[in-house]
C-alpha cells in the first residue's frame, strides 16, 4: 500500500484551518475526505501517523486523533494492524498526487500571498496586443490556424534568440509550448517510463517534481543546495539515469547561478557520460546580472541528447503562455506528436504577440533586472533588520530568497501561518526526498511591502513550530 509523506500531504490541506464551521477536528477530517473524494490522495493510501501529521500541521494530537475517528466511524478510513490508517474514496484514482500548487493558486484570496514568485506582467505585453492589426490576422484565417511546432515565425524568432547568443540553431528545432511547464511535461511523457530513474538536483523546481512523480519516475537526487557534477558521476556507477535534469542559470529556488568552471565541469561529465539532459532556463531571464542572453549549459552537446526549455513568461506575464523546447528535429517532432493530442496547437493570437515580443526582449530584460536588484536589496535590508537569525546567499537571479529558519520546522511554519491569513511555501516542497525543512521561499520580486507584512507572523509561527517539534507535539487546536 502508498503512504503519502506528511509533508506532502501539508500542501495539499490548504484553507482547513481557517475555513468553515465547526470544530478544527471536524474541519480536518472534512478537508481529508474532501482530498480522497477529489483523488488528490487516492483510495488506498496509508496517512501518517498521528503524531507525524500533528507535527508538520502545528496541532495538538488530539486533534488528529479526533479527525481520524471522524473518518473512521463514517468508514472513509481504515485502520490496518501494523500498517496505519488507510483512506478509502470514491474519486478517480491517481498513483501519483500532485502537490498542491493548483490549490495554492485557488486559495491565495484574503492572505499575505507569499506563495508565488510570479511577477506582475509589463506594459509591453499590452502594446504589443494593441498593435497587432487586423491585416496581420486576417492574413492567417484563410488557414485552419493549428500550428503544431508553432507559428513558423515564432520559431524563427527563437531560434535566432539562440543564434544571437552564440549558439546555432534553426527554426526545426523549436517546438513552441503553452509556458515552459507544458515543455517539461512533454518532455517527461515523451522520455520517462514509470519505474525509470530521473536525476535532479535538491532542491529543484517543484512544478518538474509533480511532473515526474506523475509520470511515475525514481527521483535520485544529487549534489545538495548546489549541483554537483562529480556527484553525477559516482551515482552513475551504480544507476543509470534514464535523463538529467538540471538548472543551471537563476535556480528555483535557490536564485543560484553555476559559474563558468562549474558549467565546463558538468558539460565535460554529461558527455563523457552520454546522458540525455534537460536544461531548463525558465528563470534565465530573470538573471541579475549580464547584459545578454545566457548561452545554455548544454550548447556543444549532441542536441540529440539535450533539451533545452524556455519561457517568454516569467519576463513578461505569467498570463502569456508562451513557451518552447530547443532540441534536435527528432526530438522535436515526437514531443510535437504528443502536443498535438492534448491541445492541437498553441494560440496563434499570443504567438504573434510573442513574436512582437522577442522584439523587445534585451530591454525588457534590462529594465527587470535592475528592478529586481533594487527589490533585492530591500528585502534583504528588511530581514538582516528584523530576523537576524535568518539565513540565506544572496541569490544570482530568480524572483525569491531561499531563506535557512534556525531551529523551525517550515512545514508546521506554513501551517501555523495559513491559519493567520499569510501563506508561504516551505523548502520541503522543493526536494525530491521532502528535505530542507528548515528553508523557505520568500519572494522579493513583487515589492518589500507584502514581505513585511507577513513578516511578524511568520517569525512568531517559526518560533512556535520549532517550541513544538522540541516538545514532540503541538498544542493548537
Amino acid at each position: 500500500m502508498a503512504r503519502i509523506p506528511s509533508t506532502r500531504l501539508s500542501r495539499l490541506l490548504t484553507g482547513w484551518a481557517s475555513e468553515g464551521p465547526g470544530p478544527l477536528p471536524r474541519r480536518l477530517a472534512d478537508a481529508l475526505r474532501e482530498l480522497a473524494e477529489r483523488g488528490d490522495v487516492p483510495a488506498g493510501t496509508v496517512l501518517p501517523s498521528q503524531r507525524e501529521l500533528a507535527l508538520v500541521l502545528g496541532v495538538s494530537r488530539s486533534t488528529v486523533t479526533a479527525a481520524y475517528g471522524l473518518l473512521e466511524g463514517e468508514g472513509r478510513l481504515e485502520s490496518v494492524r501494523g500498517s496505519g490508517s488507510r483512506l478509502r474514496g470514491a474519486g478517480v484514482l491517481d498513483r501519483h498526487p500532485m502537490e498542491g500548487r493548483l490549490a495554492s493558486f485557488d486559495a491565495r484570496a484574503g492572505t499575505a500571498d507569499l506563495s508565488s514568485g510570479a511577477l506582475p506582467g509589463l506594459g509591453d505585453v499590452a502594446e504589443a496586443v494593441g498593435a497587432l492589426t487586423a491585416g496581420e490576422v486576417a492574413s492567417l484565417l484563410g488557414a485552419d490556424g493549428y500550428h503544431p511546432y508553432g507559428l513558423p515565425e515564432l520559431r524563427e524568432g527563437v531560434a535566432a534568440y539562440y543564434r544571437a547568443a552564440g549558439v546555432p540553431t534553426d527554426a526545426e528545432e523549436i517546438l513552441v509550448t503553452a509556458g515552459s511547464q507544458q515543455a517539461v511535461w512533454l518532455v517527461a511523457q515523451a522520455l520517462v517510463d514509470p519505474g525509470d530513474t530521473v536525476v535532479v538536483e535538491d532542491p529543484t523546481y517543484r512544478g518538474a517534481l509533480e511532473v515526474l512523480r506523475a509520470r511515475g519516475a525514481r527521483l535520485v537526487p544529487v549534489g545538495g543546495e548546489g549541483a554537483d557534477a562529480a556527484g553525477l558521476r559516482r551515482l552513475c556507477g551504480a544507476v543509470r539515469p534514464r535523463l538529467v535534469y538540471l538548472q543551471p542559470t537563476a535556480h528555483n529556488p535557490t536564485g543560484r547561478s553555476l559559474d563558468g568552471p562549474a558549467r565546463r565541469e558538468w558539460r565535460g561529465v554529461l558527455g563523457e557520460l552520454g546522458l540525455f539532459t534537460v536544461e531548463d532556463t525558465a528563470c534565465a531571464e530573470l538573471s541579475l546580472d549580464g547584459d545578454g542572453a545566457v548561452v545554455p549549459l548544454v550548447a556543444g552537446l549532441p542536441s540529440g541528447s539535450t533539451v533545452t526549455v524556455g519561457t517568454l513568461s516569467k519576463l513578461f506575464w505569467g498570463g502569456l503562455r508562451v513557451g518552447w523546447v530547443r532540441s534536435s528535429p527528432q526530438v522535436v517532432a515526437r514531443l510535437a506528436k504528443i502536443k498535438t493530442s492534448v491541445d492541437l496547437s498553441c494560440s496563434v493570437v499570443d504567438q504573434l504577440v510573442a513574436v512582437r515580443l522577442l522584439a523587445e526582449l534585451p530591454r525588457a530584460r534590462a529594465g527587470r533586472r535592475a528592478v529586481l536588484r533594487e527589490r533585492l536589496d530591500a528585502a534583504e535590508e528588511l530581514l538582516r533588520a528584523e530576523a537576524p537569525g535568518w539565513e540565506w546567499t544572496r541569490p544570482a537571479g530568480g524572483p525569491a530568497l531561499w531563506v535557512r529558519v534556525p531551529g523551525a520546522d517550515t512545514e508546521a511554519t506554513a501551517q501555523l501561518a495559513r491559519r493567520r491569513g499569510v501563506s508561504v511555501v516551505p523548502g520541503s516542497a522543493f526536494s525530491p526526498v521532502d528535505g530542507f525543512r528548515d528553508r523557505l521561499r520568500l519572494p522579493y520580486a513583487r515589492g518589500v511591502e507584502a514581505l513585511a507584512a507577513a513578516l511578524p507572523t511568520l517569525l512568531d509561527c517559526a518560533a512556535r513550530s520549532g517550541a513544538q517539534g522540541a516538545g514532540g507535539g503541538g498544542s493548537a487546536g
